[in-house]
């Protein structure tokens, strides 16, 4: 018995727990981490509250939080009017798109700096890929074009009812009644005269 209690009190002794402490080296103890996402949480939201806890502040500051406030929802509606512009009137969103295809690559680069610097993260590339894609879309004008104009004639001609043929009657029946080269018949016929 003695044996069994020194191992327990070399394991669990001093009020230590051996076991709990190695397992805890491998395996995070699940109540200590929540016990410091709570923490972290509460300083968050401590921080975000003061932020609405300042002093009353000038008109110029509250107008310039204004403006800060502008670019993201300006750039998302204005990407948005671009889609409603590009099925309203295609012809003339095409001629707008020609005009971004003259701007000169080292002021997309700028742009792109610009955009990058200020939503934080974005690269140069996606700018630059940007441009290939507007370049191709460009491209394909000419057979929207055509398409519409198709579209419009169809459209126009579902609104008019069709004309039927106006040949001579005799001309109509001699094509209803010629046969045409129908290799199934041809065999069928051939069966037929065979079988007799």
């Amino acid at each position: 018995m003695g044996l069994i209690e020194r191992a327990f009190t070399l394991v669990f002794g001093n009020g230590r727990n051996v076991v709990k402490e190695t397992a805890e080296v491998f395996q995070e103890n699940a109540e200590a981490a929540s016990a410091r996402e709570v923490k972290l949480q509460g300083a968050a939201l401590a921080q975000f509250g003061d932020e609405f806890n300042q002093p009353v502040r000038g008109l110029f500051d509250r107008v310039m939080d204004a403006i800060n406030r502008l670019p993201r929802p300006a750039l998302a509606l204005g990407t948005l009017g671009l889609f409603v512009s590009a099925m309203v009137d295609p012809v003339w969103f095409a001629a707008r798109m020609q005009g971004v295809a003259l701007v000169p690559e080292p002021l997309w680069w700028l742009l792109g700096a610009i955009v990058s610097f200020y939503f934080g993260a974005r690269h140069q590339a996606k700018g630059q890929e940007f441009q290939r894609h507007v370049t191709r879309t460009l491209a394909m004008t000419p057979r929207v074009v055509g398409n519409l104009q198709t579209l419009d004639s169809l459209e126009r001609g579902a609104q008019r009812p069709a004309m039927a043929g106006t040949g001579a009657d005799a001309v109509l029946t001699l094509d209803s009644l010629e046969t045409a080269n129908n290799p199934a018949l041809a065999d069928w016929a051939r069966d037929a005269d065979q079988g007799r």
